[in-house]
C-alpha cells in the first residue's frame, strides 16, 4: 500500500502546459483561484467528454509551488504548524527532531474502484495498540494532504467512499478505526472533481463540498478547434519542444499566482458588499451558509489575482456565478444551474435600494 501511494505521489505525467490549453477560460480561472487560495474549497467541473477537463487539472500541478514538509513523513505534515502534524511529527517537534524538506504540492488521483482501505489506509490493530500512527499503512488521503485530491467521474463514486471523503473534508482529519482502535492524521485537501452529466448527477451532500462549479462544453469556433488539433499533434510528436514553447507563459503565470497569494492577506471587502452577498443568497433561496463564505473568499481572491487590495461588485458577481449554481437545487439530483436572470434582478434591486439610502443620507446632511 505504502509503495503504491509513494509511486502515485512522485509519478510525473507528461501533460500539455496549462497556458497551452485553448479556450475553457472559466474552468482555468476557477482552478487558478483555488491554486491561489485553497480555502475556497475546490471546484466541480461539469461537461462533455473531450473538453480538456482532466488535462487542465493535471496541468495545474506544474503551476503549484513546492511546500515545506517534515522529511520522511508520509502525511506531508507542515513542519511550521504543530496543529497540522500527525502524532509522530508532533512528538518529534516537541523534541526539536523534525527535519524539513521541500516537496511538490501533491495532486493525487482517486481511482473510481478504490476500496476504503486504499482511500483511508489500512491499520494493523495489534501494532496500533503499541505503536499508534506507525501502524498505519497510508492511503490516498495521506498522500493528498496539503494538496489536491482529483476525482474523475466523481458522480460515479461509491457512496461509502464518498461518505469517507465528506468526513475528512469536513474535519481536515482522516480517522482510521478498526476493532475499537483508532489513529488519525491531518488530511486537508482541495477537492477537484470532473463529471459528465449524461452519466448521472452527484449526491447533494458531496456537491456542497465543492467551493465552485463550472460548466464546460465543446468549442464551436472553427479557428480554435483547428488550433486544438494542431497543438495536440505538436505535443504528441515533440513533448519537450512543445513544453519549451510555453515556458515563458508558464513562468509569468506562476509569478502572478505567487503575487496574488502574497497580496490576498491584504485584500479588504467592506460590509456593504458582504451584505449584498448575504441578501442575494436569501433572494435566491440558497439554504447553505457555506455560500456566503465561499463567495467572499472567492471575490477576495479574484481581486488579488487582478492585483487589487479592494473588492468591487464585479468581483462579487463573478464569484457568485462560480459559487451559487450548485447550491440552488430545488430537488435532489436535479441538474444544478444558476438562474442568472434572478441573480441580476437581486443585484439591481439592492443597488437601487442602496442608491435611495445614499441619496437620503446626503439630503439629511444638507
Amino acid at each position: 500500500m505504502h509503495n503504491v501511494v509513494k509511486k502515485m505521489h512522485h509519478l510525473k505525467r507528461r501533460t500539455i502546459p496549462f497556458t497551452a490549453i485553448v479556450g475553457q477560460d472559466e474552468m482555468k480561472f476557477a482552478l487558478l483561484l483555488n491554486a491561489i487560495n485553497p480555502r475556497i474549497g475546490g471546484v466541480l467541473i461539469r461537461g462533455d467528454k473531450g473538453t480538456a477537463k482532466s488535462t487542465a487539472v493535471r496541468a495545474l500541478a506544474d503551476l503549484l509551488e513546492e511546500i515545506p514538509v517534515v522529511e520522511g513523513c508520509p502525511f506531508n505534515c507542515d513542519p511550521g504548524n504543530p496543529e497540522l502534524m500527525c502524532d509522530l511529527c508532533y512528538e518529534n517537534y516537541l523534541h526539536g527532531q523534525n527535519k524539513v524538506a521541500e516537496r511538490r504540492t501533491p495532486v493525487v488521483d482517486l481511482p473510481l474502484g478504490a476500496t476504503e482501505d486504499r482511500v483511508v489506509g489500512s491499520l494493523n490493530v495489534e501494532r496500533a495498540i503499541k505503536e499508534g500512527i506507525k501502524a498505519l499503512e497510508p492511503g490516498i488521503l495521506a498522500a493528498a494532504n496539503r494538496g489536491i485530491l482529483y476525482i474523475d467521474e466523481v458522480n460515479l463514486l461509491d457512496d461509502h467512499v464518498a461518505d469517507v471523503l465528506l468526513d475528512s473534508a469536513a474535519m481536515g482529519v482522516n480517522v482510521v478505526e478498526r476493532e475499537g482502535v483508532s489513529v488519525a492524521h491531518p488530511s486537508k485537501f482541495i477537492l477537484v472533481g470532473t463529471m459528465n452529466p449524461e452519466e448521472g448527477e452527484i449526491r447533494p451532500q458531496l456537491l456542497d463540498r465543492f467551493g465552485l462549479q463550472v460548466n464546460v462544453a465543446g468549442i464551436e469556433d472553427v479557428d480554435k478547434r483547428m488550433e486544438i488539433a494542431k497543438r495536440a499533434e505538436r505535443f504528441d510528436s515533440d513533448p519537450d519542444g512543445f513544453v519549451r514553447e510555453f515556458q515563458a507563459d508558464q513562468a509569468a503565470l506562476r509569478c502572478k499566482i505567487a503575487r496574488a497569494k502574497e497580496m490576498q492577506k491584504d485584500v479588504i471587502m467592506d460590509n456593504d458588499l458582504l451584505k449584498l452577498i448575504a441578501q442575494t443568497c436569501i433572494d435566491l433561496q440558497v439554504k447553505t451558509h457555506r455560500a456566503e463564505i465561499v463567495i467572499s473568499r472567492t471575490a477576495k481572491t479574484i481581486a488579488a489575482f487582478d492585483g487589487r487590495t479592494d473588492v468591487n461588485r464585479e468581483d462579487v458577481k463573478l464569484a457568485m456565478q462560480f459559487a451559487l449554481a450548485h447550491r440552488m437545487r430545488s430537488r435532489p439530483f436535479e441538474a444544478p444551474t444558476l438562474n442568472r436572470e434572478l441573480l441580476e434582478k437581486s443585484l439591481q434591486r439592492q443597488t437601487h435600494s442602496d442608491s435611495i439610502k445614499n441619496a437620503g443620507g446626503v439630503k439629511c446632511r444638507n
